[in-house]
């Protein structure tokens, strides 16, 4: 079969050149996509911002599936134009979508529906913000309503900083509409974890867990980003852990989309925290992670063009998905000034260097190919991705490989998977001591 791969960064990437191994896949085409995607697939250029454009497109190469990777063309409702023309795609639709789009739709739908989640409030002008800042204890969390690109976050210690991101938000429009409106929340304590899933509004195959790297620095310190990195590794969470997941989260969302009237069938994102209390959702993402998809793609054994296919048949129930039991980690590196405005233009080497090493894929995400030179035009540039037969070989491999590429200004974090070392370092302690064998699975910060 003909596919189509809508983005341009480093989870459309992993999700080509997954589709590109397939034994369904004919050809693959990736809008508007970058170099590294055009090793893997013959690249469009195509407005993803419109629907309408994306249609065409699929139509123009004859796509018989078509796979969205980010956000912005679901929230815009390309879904429902594909359904429109009976041409099947993954991703829910426009409203569905709202889950992502909308922080204050999400957390309306988790509580409406009894799903854990951190209590908030919603606050939609700058003074009823500041007074709602004496409802909460710091840290506190303000989240922008709608879609800023991963930098809609703020943890804010003090209630200087608070009113500092309110003004940044509200007053001074630093994410344009998307701050106008703003929910503020009670901070959530204990390890986040990555929990993605493919569903048919019903039947649920839950990926590999990961656990994504937000903030910019080493040791979670400095601004959020929309990622600096992830690490893939079934000690992440353990068998009851998922089941508690599964059913106190999962279920309860696919009930709650269907009693709201959203059709929903694709890849849906928990970003979840697993407190003492057990897991709380922080998020909803309607489409795979970035970076998170890069280290499951690493993982997964299975026909990805075979699993894609049985979801858009109604099959999904009866697939079982087969992963490698290798952790995987995906580094990135990031332009200097990033999470703020990158600088861009740099030229790249090292990247053919660091596959060389084997057991090691770059992914590609914000990078131009010009007068024969890969040069920067991002702030999140490559997501290096490694495998290895234990998380520590799979780190070592990983940042192995990011020793192979220079540009000026890069900067990555260094302690990708490192929360897992020491959640293993926990377990084999209280092995020690004579206590539980089962992997405890992420306990407090």
């Amino acid at each position: 079969m003909n596919v189509l791969v809508i983005g341009s960064g480093g989870r459309e990437h992993a999700l080509t050149w997954k589709l590109r191994e397939s034994q369904l896949t004919e050809d693959v085409y990736c809008a508007p996509g970058n170099p590294g995607i055009a090793q893997e697939a013959e690249c469009l250029d195509v407005d993803i911002s419109r629907p309408e454009e994306i249609l065409a497109a699929a139509q123009r190469v004859h796509a018989e599936l078509t796979v969205i990777g980010p956000e912005a063309p679901l929230v815009a409702g390309v879904v429902d134009e594909f359904a429109k023309a009976g041409l099947k795609i993954i991703g829910p639709s426009k409203a569905a979508a709202q889950l992502e789009g909308s922080k204050i739709f999400a957390k309306e739908f988790m509580q409406r529906h009894g799903i854990p989640t951190a209590g908030f409030t919603v606050v939609e002008s700058f003074e009823s913000a500041r007074q709602a800042l004496g409802g909460f204890d710091f840290p506190l969390v303000i989240k922008a309503d709608g879609l800023a690109a991963g930098k809609g976050v703020v943890i804010a210690k003090r209630r200087d900083e608070a009113e500092k991101t309110l003004d940044d938000f509200m007053r001074r429009k630093v994410l344009g509409s998307a701050g106008e409106r703003l929910v503020i929340e009670e901070c959530l304590r204990g390890e986040e974890a990555s929990f993605i899933v493919l569903t048919d509004g019903r039947a649920v195959l839950p990926f590999a867990p990961t656990q994504d790297h937000k903030a910019v620095f080493d040791n979670d310190q400095g601004p959020n980003t929309g990622g600096m990195g992830a690490y893939s590794d079934d000690s992440i969470l353990n068998a009851q852990q998922r089941e508690m997941i599964l059913r106190c989260i999962v279920a309860p969302t696919l009930a709650g989309a269907e009693t709201d009237g959203l059709a929903y069938r694709g890849f849906l994102y928990f970003g979840l925290m697993m407190t003492e209390e057990g897991p709380k959702v922080l998020e909803y993402n309607v489409r795979m992670g970035d970076p998170e998809a890069q280290p499951i793609v690493m993982r997964l054994r299975s026909d990805f063009g075979e699993l894609l296919r049985a979801l858009v048949e109604g099959r999904l129930g009866a697939f079982e998905a087969h992963w490698s039991p290798s952790p995987a980690v995906c580094v990135v590196m990031a332009s200097r000034g990033y999470p703020g405005k990158p600088e861009l233009g740099k030229a790249i080497t090292g990247t053919e260097a660091a596959e060389a090493l084997g057991g090691v894929k770059v992914f590609h995400a914000g990078t131009r190919f010009e007068n024969l030179q890969l040069l920067t035009t991002g702030g999140r540039v490559l997501g290096v991705t490694a495998i290895g037969e234990d998380l520590e070989a799979a780190m070592e491999r990983a940042y192995q490989a990011t020793g192979k590429i220079q540009f000026e200004g890069m900067h990555f974090r260094h302690d990708i998977g490192a929360k897992g070392l020491r959640r293993r370092g926990r377990a084999r302690k209280r092995e020690s001591r004579g206590g539980p064998t089962v992997n405890p699975g992420p306990g407090g910060a």
